[in-house]
């Protein structure tokens, strides 16, 4: 299914839409302020390995990252933060970033495997923050890359739909996306670092 949402003023009845799909297990497709990303409920596990194996990875070994609505899901999935790198996040989020974090007790055990960070993600997209919101948790998240060999990352949410009909439950076309992804940057330790230079520009 291809669900038009528009992001100047989100409308509940298809944010609700979208949200009865993820709580059924289901995988979407959906805007962010970089990339389309491609995910799911991230208490489903049935949904996240579906995912995984799309991706030819396992879980534990996977890098997806969650989308937050707003950084007091921090707490919920990563260790206490020092000032100083809540003071980063606080700058830069919502934006084109992903920060690693180190993960606590309560992110999902098939995540973590050995893995001790998380990743986390806060677009300055409307209408995934409203999903998630509405959802009431995180949702995983994996970026949609293209066939073709120039342009890295899928931007047409209709030709995005075509490709992955088959496979998604419900694709957003919340307009065209981008073709440059977050910059992923490690605040595991008090020196930040930058693991991927992407959209976003950081700057200490």
């Amino acid at each position: 299914m291809l669900l038009k949402i528009y992001p100047e003023n989100p409308n509940p009845r298809d944010v609700r839409q979208v949200v009865d799909v993820l709580r059924n297990g289901g995988i979407i497709i959906y805007p962010t302020d970089t990339v389309y990303g491609l995910g799911c409920d991230i208490t489903n596990a049935k949904a996240v390995e579906k995912v995984a194996r799309y991706k030819h990875v396992s879980v534990e070994k996977s890098n997806f990252s969650f989308i937050c609505s707003d950084l007091s899901h921090l707490s919920d999935f990563s260790k206490p933060v020092s000032n100083q790198v809540f003071k980063l996040l606080k700058k830069y989020l919502p934006g084109p970033f992903t920060f690693i974090l180190n993960a606590n007790s309560n992110v999902p055990k098939y995540f973590k495997g050995k893995k001790k960070t998380v990743g986390i993600r806060i677009p300055d997209n409307s209408i995934i923050i409203e999903i998630i919101r509405e959802l009431g948790n995180p949702i995983m998240s994996t970026s949609i890359h293209d066939d073709d060999e120039i342009i890295e990352y899928s931007t047409d949410p209709e030709l995005i739909h075509e490709r992955f009909h088959d496979f998604v439950d419900l694709v957003i076309d919340g307009g065209y996306g981008d073709n440059i992804p977050s910059t992923i940057v490690d605040c595991t330790d008090d020196t930040p670092v930058i693991v991927r230079q992407g959209k976003g520009i950081f700057e200490e």
